[in-house]
């Protein structure tokens, strides 16, 4: 996944229970645009099954998440997990939270650039669950969902390819 032109956006921090995701119909949009299951899809600020349904969620795409350089995505996702800081039990067989934060955000400079979603999610200090992602417009995977919101005076760019789409 090397010839991948877009931008990206930023949905979350979800934050609450671990047993919240098991509401999986608020996390997976229903058969049809307009039936029970999509709505209530649209509407949850569950983190999706698939990472790129986000972009179904037009209510939730803001212009200060949406981003044309991988160096503004990275910098929210490691404010985010400033903000809410995941918490680590002391121990010398697991790497430092500052050798995981590295390691996560060169993750993140590495793939966002190919098209690959982010997903950055553990528990916080206070016990709750937290998500958030940045996700990669057009998806490589959703090729027929089109972008919410383009980048300040850009165009929606659309996928050049198509695979078979799976459920919307």
């Amino acid at each position: 996944m090397t010839n991948w032109d877009g931008h990206w956006h930023g949905y979350g921090p979800w934050v609450g229970e671990r047993r919240e995701l098991g509401k999986e119909s608020h996390r997976r949009p229903g058969a049809s645009p307009d039936d029970e299951q999509t709505q209530a899809f649209l509407t949850s600020t569950l983190p999706p099954m698939m990472t790129g349904w986000a972009l179904l969620r037009r209510r939730q795409t803001v212009a200060d998440r949406t981003w044309t350089a991988v160096s503004d995505a990275v910098d929210w996702l490691t404010k985010t997990y400033a903000d809410r800081p995941p918490s680590f039990a002391p121990s010398s067989l697991y790497p430092t939270p500052e050798e995981q934060l590295q390691s996560k955000v060169r993750d993140a400079e590495e793939h966002l650039p190919l098209g690959t979603d982010t997903v950055w999610a553990y528990y916080a200090t206070n016990g709750a669950y937290v998500s958030y992602e940045v996700i990669c417009c057009p998806s490589h995977f959703h090729p027929d969902i089109p972008c919410p919101l383009p980048p300040s005076g850009g165009k929606p760019r659309v996928a050049k390819s198509h695979t078979p789409a799976g459920r919307r």
